[in-house]
């Protein structure tokens, strides 16, 4: 990587958005051992699909983030997963409303 390839913040593509967006509405109401069922079903459609999961598209490496990072969350924390409660997931909302209004002011 080059130094001005360092400089330049990396950003998620709209398909990464919509497909984290997406686990966490089919994720919304699951418990720790359901996302754990939608994640191992997550990796092997991706390993099917790709063979591996570094070779999947963005979308579904995005997807399959998701789904850990959502089950990671809800290993303790004992009820089902709420993108309400999910400061991740209120921090991302939030900056992307951020960005939208400075887009829109100029």
């Amino acid at each position: 990587m080059t130094d001005d390839a360092a400089a330049v913040p990396y950003g998620p593509s709209a398909e990464e958005r919509a497909a984290r967006d997406r686990v966490r509405s089919e994720a919304t109401g699951m418990t720790h051992h359901q996302s754990a069922a939608a994640l191992e079903a997550a990796e092997r459609a991706a390993l099917k699909a790709a063979g591996d999961l570094e070779d999947a598209d963005g979308r579904t490496r995005a997807a399959v983030a998701e789904w850990r990072r959502i089950t990671d969350l809800l290993f303790d924390r004992g009820g089902p997963y709420s993108p309400d409660g999910d400061a991740f997931a209120q921090g991302q909302l939030t900056a992307r409303q951020y960005r939208r209004t400075a887009a829109e002011a100029g």
